[in-house]
């Protein structure tokens, strides 16, 4: 079998969802049992941690980061004989953590995705270790092509990446409920506001990766001189919006340098 995941939860789900529609040799296991219906739905095997490691020739390490020496430790035997390539989302984990709690050197990838990977909008930034061949790099990569941007990172700067695009999409979604809550306010029906303020914000991401221009300029082209724009623009600088907006990703970034730990 070619891939395996050992956890199954929302972010390995949402990555084995978008590797099916490359490959349909998956195996995916978790503790609660929920998982057998997903890789029912998906056409794909459900087994459980020992077989995968047994049988998987790239497994995907998708439980938390306290849990994966639990995980790994009972594995040990096995990895050290097969050496699989290994596939780690643990925040904050370096790879040389995980060959520890995995018993022995082996190739590992070390990703750090986000929740629209499952619908092939993701942002993936990856490392890798010296056993890792270019080869299998770039079959892995091209397996993975389905879960949107991946992109290679010195792993110095992966903790950094992962608080902006791995944890951001619960900041992006804070920002719409509230610009959808305003707009309710102010009258217009939820499910409108909420409509309105999410293609909002996806179709001016899109402009600004289409124009590559500054965030600014574009911010500055909406806001007419004396308009309303200008005007809300202000109050979100009032209440301190860029300061919050860059100290939760600071302080996102140092939360999962601990959690490495």
């Amino acid at each position: 079998m070619k891939y395996g995941f050992i956890g199954c939860g929302n972010m390995g789900g949402a990555i084995a969802k978008a590797l099916s529609r490359a490959t349909k040799e998956i195996m995916v296991s978790d503790r609660s049992g929920k998982a057998k219906a997903f890789a029912e739905e998906l056409g794909i095997v459900y087994s459980d941690a020992e077989t995968i490691a047994a049988r998987c020739d790239r497994i995907f390490i998708a439980v938390k980061p306290h849990m994966v020496q639990e995980v790994l430790s009972p594995l040990q035997k096995v990895l050290g004989k097969r050496k699989p390539l290994l596939i780690t989302m643990a925040a904050g984990m370096e790879i040389e953590k995980l060959e520890q709690l995995a018993g022995t050197e082996l190739p590992v990838i070390r990703i750090m995705p986000n929740t629209p990977t499952a619908i092939g909008k993701g942002v993936i930034p990856y490392c890798r270790n010296a056993l890792v061949e270019d080869e299998t790099l770039k079959d892995w990569r091209e397996d993975m092509r389905f879960c949107g941007l991946l992109d290679a990172l010195e792993e110095r700067l992966i903790d950094a990446a992962s608080a902006l695009s791995g944890s951001g999409p619960a900041f992006m979604y804070m920002f719409v409920e509230a610009l959808a809550d305003g707009a309710v306010a102010c009258g217009l029906p939820r499910a409108k506001a909420v409509e309105y303020a999410a293609m909002t914000m996806a179709g001016s991401a899109e402009m600004l990766l289409a124009t590559r221009q500054h965030p600014g300029a574009l911010k500055d082209a909406v806001c007419s001189p004396g308009g309303s724009t200008i005007v809300g623009v202000q109050t979100l600088e009032n209440h301190g919006f860029r300061s919050a907006a860059m100290d939760c990703v600071i302080d996102t970034y140092r939360k999962n340098k601990e959690l490495g730990k």
